[in-house]
């Protein structure tokens, strides 16, 4: 298959805003679908690393959704030419907290776009960068990458990607067994209507799944949790993470860590339940 992204190249630069106000009620919900004891922050308090995920969604109307229940028109992207969206990672720099009853502007731009050969044919990786702005001024920025892949055909089953194996001597370890309730608690958190998260039909018989696909942003806020349980007290700066290979709802998966050696920072990552690396993390301290 022939792709040109140059047309993709001219759209590079494209931004939009959008405004939202940081509320209690999916920040409970949050609480909920994780089973998580935190208390939820009242008017003024600052809310936890990888909640500001409950905010800012895409709001594409019904009639904009694909196949795949994601939307082909709206937000910075122009149309990509392969069909299948994945997440890829997240790539955060905080630079400020995010309180309850604060009003948010983010600024996204398409930032950039890379065509890529991989096991499963052509792919073609995005960025977007979004910045979140606060009443006191600039809180997060974020390089998002999508990785945008080729149709599997009726029968086929998705490529497999490579395997690492994962750290075992690590300090930090947490199973977590993303069951469709969590998943689909977390989708409607996040306004995430991507049918591989809720549709085990469409997961096996059109994506070639073996079952439904963890959130990469879900997998992700385990990360985030995991180290700030460890951590308390001291705040994120940064945190950067890849996505390595999916995870499925059909077992439990792993969350883990350890501490960088000179103690600024830590190495986290998520594991498949065959014990290889599903998404790999760095993060640092301010």
């Amino acid at each position: 298959m022939t792709i040109d992204i140059e047309p993709l190249k001219k759209e590079l630069g494209r931004k939009i805003e959008d405004e939202d106000v940081v509320t209690q009620a999916p920040l409970k919900a949050m609480i909920a679908t994780f089973d998580r004891d935190d208390k939820v922050p009242a008017d003024g308090e600052a809310i936890a690393p990888g909640w500001h995920l409950c905010f800012l969604h895409s709001y594409a109307r019904r009639n904009v959704l694909a196949e795949d229940g994601l939307p082909t028109e709206g937000g910075v992207l122009p149309k990509i030419p392969l069909p299948r969206r994945m997440y890829a990672g997240s790539t955060f720099t905080f630079d400020g907290d995010i309180r309850v009853g604060d009003k948010l502007r983010r600024e996204t731009e398409f930032s950039d776009v890379q065509l890529r050969g991989g096991g499963t044919g052509s792919l073609i990786v995005t960025s977007q960068t979004r910045r979140i702005y606060t009443p006191r001024g600039l809180a997060v920025t974020e390089v998002a990458n999508t990785v945008f892949r080729e149709e599997v055909k009726a029968g086929e089953k998705s490529g497999v990607p490579v395997r690492e194996a994962a750290p075992t001597d690590v300090p930090w370890r947490r199973t977590i067994k993303a069951d469709p309730v969590m998943l689909f608690r977390y989708s409607a958190i996040t306004f995430n209507p991507h049918r591989i998260h809720y549709d085990r039909t469409y997961c096996i018989e059109t994506e070639g799944y073996p079952g439904l696909v963890v959130h990469g942003p879900f997998a992700q806020q385990c990360l985030f949790d995991l180290l700030r349980d460890h951590n308390p007290g001291r705040p994120i700066k940064t945190f950067a993470i890849r996505a390595r290979a999916p995870l499925f709802d059909t077992a439990p998966f792993d969350a883990i860590g350890r501490p960088t050696a000179d103690g600024k920072g830590a190495e986290l990552w998520t594991v498949t339940p065959a014990g290889t690396i599903a998404a790999q993390a760095t993060a640092t301290f301010a």
